[in-house]
């Protein structure tokens, strides 16, 4: 590749970051990549588990579809760089993938690591110079004309590095031990841009009941749960929740939490827990049900139905003694019994411990950049990729190639 004389600063190492610095490479910048951390990647390596979810092949309406906020925004990036150029990226770098359930895209091995040694191996090959345990401090510009142009940046300890062009790829602000501490809203904030209040997503939720917490560690599953806001519907997923300490998570929960864009304490949830069933065909069960154990307790005979240490408290919700028999309930009380089932309500209070956030939802406002270039509006010569961003989506692959697609509309213009 013939060098142009154009020198790319890249601000952090993670999927965006790596993406934008091999694009600009592959462009003909001489690219320098700032990384605070010891290594690359390292928020990459703890995603899917460890396994790394990269990407999803569902097509492009799809896709889409699972972008939460501002997915029109990257109709340009997409279209450059989409799942099918990051996965021949990683692969030709040595890293095999697969395609498991949903169309989520992982390395054969089941290691987040060797998608990560196949990025340095890209990185490598196109002679990116890479700075490890470096933290940039201030954003140089020059301001000529009315014009504001970054000139370069100053690192800790001192020193700086000049720049033609700069890329801040400094992720959102989750998992703070990886480096994502929100510093470069800083950074976009103090050279004016507006900053879309971030918040946690992809989180687990805290509720208001208490008793989640001593079921802690039960898993509700194929069950219905209903996202409510002021009691209007908001939307509506089938999966898995789990019971936690602090209240909600598992898939489904993960998901809903993108969409609580309001105080959390105006959310409520909603759970089926036997969606295949009409209220009238869950009479029709239940009444079969106690026909088999007439003179045994409720608890006893609803064990068919639900899972056991959860039927106290389903029980208890419809109004119901636990030392009544079955032959003995009325049909008042089997109609609320069917409800709660039917209905089990959670009052949302808070997310959890953002630092547990799969991803940041806000960031860096979308009318401010370029959405064929993600160039800056406002400071030339300036470009953003990644979580930084404020476009995000739900698990299954989504926001690491979100954070591909930007990086490399960054970094190849």
């Amino acid at each position: 590749m013939t060098k142009n004389n154009m020198h790319t600063l890249v601000i952090g190492g993670g999927p965006a970051g790596m993406t934008a610095a091999i694009a600009a490479a592959d462009a003909g910048d001489e690219v320098t990549l700032i990384e605070r951390n010891e290594k690359l990647g390292k928020k990459l390596y703890i995603t899917g588990k460890g396994r790394c979810n990269l990407t999803n092949i569902c097509d492009d309406e799809d896709f889409f579809k699972n972008v939460v906020h501002n997915g029109r925004f990257l109709f340009s990036a997409m279209s450059r760089f989409n799942r099918w150029d990051l996965m021949g990226l990683i692969e030709d770098n040595g890293c095999p993938l697969k395609t498991e359930r949903g169309g989520r895209v992982f390395p054969v091995s089941d290691k987040s690591s060797d998608v990560i040694k196949a990025y340095k191996k890209a990185l490598d090959t196109r002679g990116v110079n890479i700075e490890y345990n470096v933290k940039v401090t201030d954003i140089n510009t020059l301001k000529t004309n009315e014009i504001t142009k970054v000139t370069g940046v100053k690192l800790s300890g001192g020193r700086t590095l000049d720049a033609d062009k700069i890329i801040l790829a400094a992720g959102g602000n989750s998992y703070r031990q990886t480096g994502s501490d929100g510093n470069g809203y800083a950074f976009a904030k103090a050279l004016g841009h507006h900053i879309v209040a971030p918040r946690p997503s992809l989180i687990g939720l805290v509720c208001r009941e208490n008793w989640p917490g001593e079921l802690s560690g039960l898993t509700l599953k194929n069950i219905d749960v209903m996202l409510l806001h002021h009691g209007k519907k908001i939307k509506c997923l089938r999966g898995e929740v789990l019971l936690t300490h602090f209240g909600l998570s598992g898939p489904v929960i993960l998901t809903m939490s993108a969409y609580c864009d309001d105080n959390p304490k105006n959310y409520t949830l909603s759970i089926d827990l036997k969606p295949a069933l009409t209220d009238k065909q869950l009479d029709t069960r239940i009444l079969r049900d106690f026909e088999q154990v007439p003179n045994k307790k409720i608890d006893n005979a609803l064990k068919k139905l639900l899972p056991v240490s959860l039927i106290p408290v389903v029980r208890k919700m419809a109004g119901i003694d636990a030392e009544i028999k079955v032959n003995a309930l009325d049909k008042a009380s089997r109609k609320r019994l069917v409800y709660q089932i039917k209905n089990l309500i959670f009052h949302i209070t808070d997310f959890f411990d953002p630092n547990t956030a799969i991803v940041t939802s806000g960031g860096i406002d979308t009318r401010e950049i370029n959405p064929k270039s993600m160039a800056s509006k406002l400071v030339d010569g300036l470009y953003f990729a990644g979580e930084i961003i404020d476009v995000d989506a739900v698990t299954g692959g989504f926001n690491i190639q979100i954070a591909a697609s930007t990086g490399f509309a960054a970094g190849s213009h």
